[in-house]
């Protein structure tokens, strides 16, 4: 592991900071504390393009073979650190020295791995291993569009039967939104039946950006499209939404384009969402 006395910081998600391959640290605002990092697209490859991607070179494709054995080995290695070793005191600022979760989030979409399911085990596995409970989460963060595929189902029915959680990607409810945000225009009934399936194998919240484009910001029409996706889905099913703001510069070319809601903005989008009866939680 690299010995790097670099501080983790809110707004440096730099994948590179441990010096491994599959896995690095990160301070998660919206974990609340260090996360531990899962990348299983090291190549920067991704099959959607989001306009406010932090990824550098971000490239359309998919995960390449993953060495599991290397995966297992670094994840165990790194635990071996937070638990036993002075990683936390080196390298987090006081006062958010805690272990929050363990996530599968990288630079491109992590269920495009081939052997997704059986990282999803191998990460089971080793946090029972390290003495880590419910009290810190797994959790795939994911654009859910593979959510179709019987192997990723099977990935997140393991993640289920574990306690953990799906953070499922829904940034608008129209073919046109989803296009110009998320470089995809997928039916949005189809997103609807792909984010119940992830909700009846495990606990999963929505997880939404939203911003101004060119200045302006989601519309009354926007918000309406994107609540039928929800609802069609069956809020019922649904743990809540993750509605947070840009909080970090997009190294994609429509960068130019973003700028952040205010916190008052995001809020006045969250009671929307709360009229549905969802939980909602506000990372500006």
């Amino acid at each position: 592991m690299a010995s790097s006395d670099r501080q983790l910081t809110i707004r440096n998600h730099d994948r590179d900071l441990a010096g491994l391959t599959y896995v690095y640290p990160v301070l998660s605002r919206r974990a609340g504390g260090v996360s531990v990092g899962i990348n299983l697209n090291p190549n920067n490859a991704c099959n959607w393009h989001c306009a406010y991607c932090q990824v550098p070179d971000l490239v359309r494709g998919s995960a390449p073979r993953i060495d599991l054995a290397l995966l297992e080995a670094e994840l165990g290695g790194f635990l071996d650190a937070l638990v036993h070793g002075d990683y936390l005191e080196r390298h987090v600022p006081e006062g958010l020295r805690q272990v929050r979760d363990i996530a599968f989030s990288g630079n491109g979409e992590p269920t495009s791995a081939a052997e997704f399911a059986d990282a999803v085990e191998i990460a089971v596995r080793l946090r029972a291993r390290f003495g880590f409970g419910s009290e810190v989460p797994l959790r795939l963060i994911t654009n859910g569009s593979l959510m179709g595929q019987a192997t990723v189902r099977e990935g997140v029915r393991r993640l289920g039967e574990a306690g953990g959680e799906v953070w499922f990607k829904v940034d608008a409810g129209t073919r046109a939104g989803m296009r110009r945000i998320n470089g995809v225009g997928p039916d949005p009934d189809a997103v609807a039946r792909r984010l119940q399936a992830s909700a009846e194998r495990c606990t999963t919240w929505v997880q939404t950006c939203m911003f101004r484009w060119d200045g302006q910001a989601p519309s009354d029409a926007d918000i309406a499209a994107y609540l039928a996706v929800l609802e069609k889905a069956g809020v019922e099913r649904l743990a809540g939404v993750l509605l947070y703001g840009i909080a970090r510069p997009s190294l994609q070319p429509e960068a130019p384009r973003l700028s952040p809601l205010t916190e008052a903005e995001l809020e006045a989008i969250a009671e929307r969402i709360r009229k549905t009866g969802l939980t909602v939680r506000v990372s500006p």
